[in-house]
């Protein structure tokens, strides 16, 4: 079947003011389903609010319920007028646009909307490689670099001065910046420095552009795709942003950040080069302190300051933070989802909806969380456990089935099963439920209790469950009983007690009797 084309996320970035050229590029997705989509959803009517809130699948219907239909649903505005008329004193899109309106109107035909009739424009300048009169765009593009100089702080312990080298990112429209240093340029400090960036700025651009970087682009041809590192692209992804790399030895094409570098070594790197700093939270502290200042100065040839600027004009037309900031992340493929619908990860429990049973899901595991994926979709998020937490449940109860609703098993049939092998498994698997809040929560360990029958018959698995109550095991599990059996340690205690019933002598083997195993647990030693 062939490979369905990612509607929501072309629409949602077509929407953001991305060309299809760019979205192509970024995205890895062709020109071809990039143009098609954006077609489609101009022909229906449709925009991103329209299928925000479907899966995947369910938009890609919507967009494509057959592949001929090509029927113009907005008036074309002639954009060749438009960009003529944009030379004009006083000639703004937003007059362009509405006097597109007003011919809509008189010939009765559907105009599309101010932000459509932007981005349409704005195409048609990057198409046509015109000058576009709208250079900077509030909440369009941050820019990111590292510091060329650098900064030192001294090690106590050593008496080394350690370089760190400085992150800078600024917002062209605003020229609001933000800089950290840092005590490396790995990756993981490129990645992170970018969300820290974002959380400073309370919002995300449409568009990020970065320097040609070894730790984000894998390559950067003359001609042909762009190609992003996996994290880097994960990192854009994730904040719904599009990388766009400046031009290779074309400054110009990132003049904002280049100018700010500049800046910023006169208002940070100049202005502390007298302090010495004896650790590098000192020196971050310092760097804070004087990028507060350079933000809230005045600018020279223009009203306002920086941050003004930026909390008036800028930070409104930003895309939201997502709710969690963005980890590094590693993803476990194929994890089955259990009869308690819960999916086994490190040896904790995470719920996910019951609709899913005994499906493959993918889990994408982070530091603070993981999430759920079903085809590519996320299922569900959970808080992780700790490194060193086991045989925990994470439970959402809207996860759980409805009076065992499509569930193939249920307590009251696990314990009748048990209840038919004997009073000791019965007595075990009660064990296992007691204290649990979701029942479902003790599904799948009762069950691999009652099927070492199978194995084993249910003779000797009562047998082991008698020894394993005896030994005073608060609740005996698979693993206990599975070792009593497995070591046959089930026949030697019976053999025991039918030596003692008849008085008989056991082989010099048997020499532990029932009182040996009812020690266990109660802190005797043999």
């Amino acid at each position: 079947m062939a490979r369905k084309i990612k509607v929501k996320l072309i629409l949602e970035l077509h929407e953001q003011g991305i060309s299809m050229n760019e979205i192509s590029n970024t995205r890895k997705i062709s020109k071809h389903s990039v143009c098609a989509t954006v077609e489609k959803a101009k022909q229906k009517g449709l925009s991103y609010k329209d299928v925000k809130d479907m899966t995947d699948d369910a938009a890609y219907r919507l967009v494509f319920p057959e592949r001929y239909a090509n029927e113009e649903v907005f008036e074309q505005p002639d954009m060749e007028y438009v960009h003529q008329e944009l030379g004009k004193v006083g000639v703004t899109l937003k007059l362009l646009h509405a006097e597109y309106c007003d011919e809509c109107r008189h010939k009765e035909t559907i105009a599309m909307s101010y932000s459509k009739f932007c981005r349409d424009y704005e195409r048609y300048t990057i198409q046509g490689k015109f000058t576009s009169h709208l250079e900077h765009k509030p909440g369009e593009k941050t820019e990111v670099d590292w510091s060329g100089p650098k900064m030192q702080f001294m090690d106590l312990d050593t008496g080394e001065l350690v370089e760190t080298p400085l992150f800078v990112s600024s917002l062209p429209y605003s020229h609001y910046s933000y800089v950290v240093p840092c005590l490396d340029m790995k990756e993981q400090t490129w990645l992170q420095c970018h969300v820290d960036m974002w959380s400073f700025y309370g919002g995300v651009t449409r568009r990020l552009m970065p320097d040609n970087l070894r730790t984000g682009i894998t390559s950067h041809p003359k001609e042909g795709e762009i190609i992003l590192n996996d994290a880097y692209e994960d990192l854009a992804v994730y904040y719904k942003t599009a990388i766009i790399p400046a031009g290779v030895r074309k400054p110009r094409h990132k003049a904002t950040v280049e100018g700010t570098v500049g800046n910023v070594a006169t208002a940070i790197i100049a202005k502390l080069r007298n302090q010495t700093f004896t650790s590098f939270e000192s020196l971050k502290v310092a760097v804070g302190e004087k990028l507060w200042e350079y933000n809230h100065e005045e600018f020279q040839k223009r009203e306002k300051s920086r941050y003004l600027v930026f909390m008036e004009e800028e930070l409104p037309r930003m895309n939201p933070l997502p709710k969690y900031p963005y980890e590094a992340s590693t993803w476990y493929y194929n994890r089955k989802v259990q009869l308690n619908s819960h999916v086994a990860f490190k040896k904790n429990f995470y719920s996910c909806p019951y609709l899913y049973l005994g499906r493959k899901v993918d889990i994408k595991a982070m530091k603070s969380r993981i999430e759920i994926y079903l085809n590519g979709e996320r299922i569900k998020t959970h808080e992780a456990f700790g490194p060193y937490v086991q045989n925990k449940y994470r439970t959402d109860p809207e996860d759980m089935p409805k009076d065992g609703q499509y569930q193939e098993w249920t307590e009251e049939r696990i314990v009748g099963w048990a209840s038919s092998i004997g009073v000791n498994t019965l007595l075990v698997v009660q064990k296992v439920f007691g204290g649990l809040e979701v029942k479902e929560q003790g599904f799948n360990p009762a069950l691999s209790i009652l099927r070492l029958g199978k194995k084993y018959t249910d003779e000797r698995l009562e047998t082991a469950c008698r020894i394993a109550l005896e030994r005073g095991f608060r609740s005996p599990r698979y693993s206990h009983l599975n070792s009593i059996l497995s070591s046959n340690q089930d026949e030697a205690y019976k053999a025991e007690l039918a030596a003692r019933e008849t008085g008989s002598k056991l082989p010099s083997q048997y020499t532990r009797g029932a009182d040996y195993y009812s020690s266990f647990g109660k802190g005797e030693k043999k």
